[in-house]
C-alpha cells in the first residue's frame, strides 16, 4: 500500500464526496486508474502512478486536533488500520479525513490509550461501512 504524498493526490480525493462517515471521520474513495482515451474515457490520473497500487492518505487538520501529538497519533492509527485490514485496495485511492474534534473533557490527555482505542474502533466502523466483510488480519 502506498501513501498519498502530493497536493494533487489529496485534492483529487477531496473533490469526491465521502463514501462513508462516522462521528469524527469521513472516507473519500477514488478509482486510481480510469479507462484509456482510445476507449472513449478519460486518461489515468497521473497523480496515482504507478497504476495497480493501493493508495491511502490521512488528513488531520489543526482545527480538529490542536496538538501535534494528537494529530500524529491519529495519523499513525489510520495507517496502521489500513495495513491491517483485509480490503481489496488495488487501483483504489482512499483518504480518511478527521472532520470533528474529540472531546477534550472526555480525552484530556493529548495521546492517551483511551483516545487511541476510540480512534481505532471508529476507523474499523468506517471501513466496515464501505465493506461489511472487513476485519483485521
Amino acid at each position: 500500500m502506498r501513501r498519498l504524498r502530493t497536493r494533487a493526490q489529496f485534492q483529487a480525493l477531496l473533490r469526491t464526496p465521502p463514501v462513508a462517515k462516522t462521528a469524527h471521520f469521513a472516507l473519500h474513495r477514488l478509482k486510481a486508474t480510469s479507462p484509456d482515451v482510445a476507449e472513449g474515457g478519460p486518461v489515468s490520473a497521473p497523480a496515482f502512478l504507478p497504476a495497480g497500487s493501493a493508495w491511502l492518505g490521512a488528513m488531520t487538520p489543526k482545527r480538529c486536533a490542536r496538538r501535534a501529538v494528537t494529530r500524529n497519533a491519529i495519523r499513525r492509527q489510520i495507517y496502521a488500520m489500513g495495513e491491517q485490514l483485509n480490503l481489496p485496495l488495488s487501483d483504489q485511492a482512499y483518504l480518511i479525513r478527521l472532520r470533528a474534534a474529540y472531546s477534550p473533557t472526555r480525552f484530556p490527555s493529548a495521546r492517551s490509550e483511551a483516545l487511541l482505542h476510540a480512534v481505532r474502533a471508529e476507523l474499523l466502523q468506517l471501513f466496515q461501512r464501505i465493506q461489511p466483510s472487513c476485519a483485521p488480519c
